[in-house]
């Protein structure tokens, strides 16, 4: 049974990734018949964001359709994977017609995983076409893979204490008062400063405190130093989708966005930072009849199941430890 992105009807995803340079990038596509994409919406938290066509997802803009989402690491310089999806879209005819040309809608988020592996790997248009080809509606594979491949958590002191993360997805599937399927699923990479905790706060994977150390994770660091600046602790930031067959409009798409920002803060604490740049898109396909409001708080419910499937299917990176099983 897929449990993933994938399980909703038109979404393919597929990874490209670099296991030398720890690095690497998802492509999250719509296939809806007739070369349609899906209603989407965007919602950016945290003081380090690095997007690509993120303002054209608002409310008032004229586009309402994406045709893809790309997720990679490499900091800035991994926006460039999404030049690639580009590319194979407009390969196969698909795009807002435009005049003369029909022009991919493909936003893109990014992550900071410089520091973990090679500080001159990053995806590239050429990585992201790859993930094109690679796509497919499987089930998403988890862990270090993809936009996962480069992932950790707990670093506020540094990469030397924190721990291995990665890629995550969960559905979930609930059925409408006239018998239709409502799914609504995530798909997050986790790349937090904070802490991945479980439903009882306790802490799955994140800070590695020294030896002696008076705190435990990264908000009981952050107290018993009664932290007025930190130094710069390497780079963050949880990145995502959320999609549903739902029918949505785009004003209602970015209010999903925006309450599934509600999962990332119970799984991930702190959340928000002045050093994550927290994106999650929302995608609707437009299959059923359904509440805004019940999908966006099934969106905060997965999202955070995502996150922490992330950090629970991580592997150990050199003296990186992942989370305990």
């Amino acid at each position: 049974m897929n449990t993933t992105l994938t399980a909703i009807p038109g979404i393919r995803v597929g990874h490209a990734t670099d296991p030398v340079g720890l690095t690497g990038c998802t492509v999250i596509l719509c296939d809806r018949p007739g070369g349609a994409g899906a209603v989407g919406g965007v919602d950016q938290r945290g003081g380090a964001p690095g997007t690509r066509e993120t303002d054209l997802l608002r409310p008032m803009h004229l586009v309402q359709e994406v045709h893809a989402v790309v997720l990679a690491g490499g900091s800035a310089f991994g926006l460039a994977a999404a030049d690639g999806v580009m590319r194979y879209l407009r390969e196969r005819g698909a795009g807002y017609p435009a005049g003369p040309a029909r022009v991919p809608i493909v936003p893109a988020a990014v992550l900071f995983d410089l520091g973990l592996g090679a500080a001159d790997a990053y995806p590239d248009a050429a990585m992201g076409y790859a993930a094109c080809l690679a796509a497919t509606g499987a089930p998403v594979a988890e862990g270090n893979v993809g936009a996962g491949t480069g992932c950790s958590v707990g670093k506020v002191l540094g990469m030397a204490h924190a721990t291995r993360a990665g890629i995550g997805s969960a559905c979930l599937t609930v059925e409408t008062t006239d018998g239709s399927p409502l799914q609504v699923a995530a798909l997050m990479a986790v790349n937090a400063f904070g802490d991945v905790v479980d439903e009882a706060g306790r802490v799955i994977a994140g800070l590695r405190p020294p030896p002696g150390a008076r705190f435990s994770d990264t908000l009981g660091f952050l107290c018993s130093q009664r932290a007025t600046e930190l130094p710069w602790p390497g780079g963050a930031t949880v990145i995502g989708v959320v999609a549903t067959n739902a029918r949505l409009t785009k004003e209602q798409a970015n209010k999903v966005s925006q309450m599934a920002q509600d999962g990332l803060a119970r799984a991930v604490r702190p959340a928000h930072t002045m050093f994550d740049g927290d994106t999650i898109f929302a995608l609707a396909t437009g299959a059923v009849a359904a509440s805004a409001t019940l999908v966006g708080a099934l969106a905060a419910e997965v999202t955070a199941q995502a996150i922490r499937r992330g950090a629970q299917a991580a592997v150990a990176a050199g003296e990186l430890p992942a989370a305990a099983p």
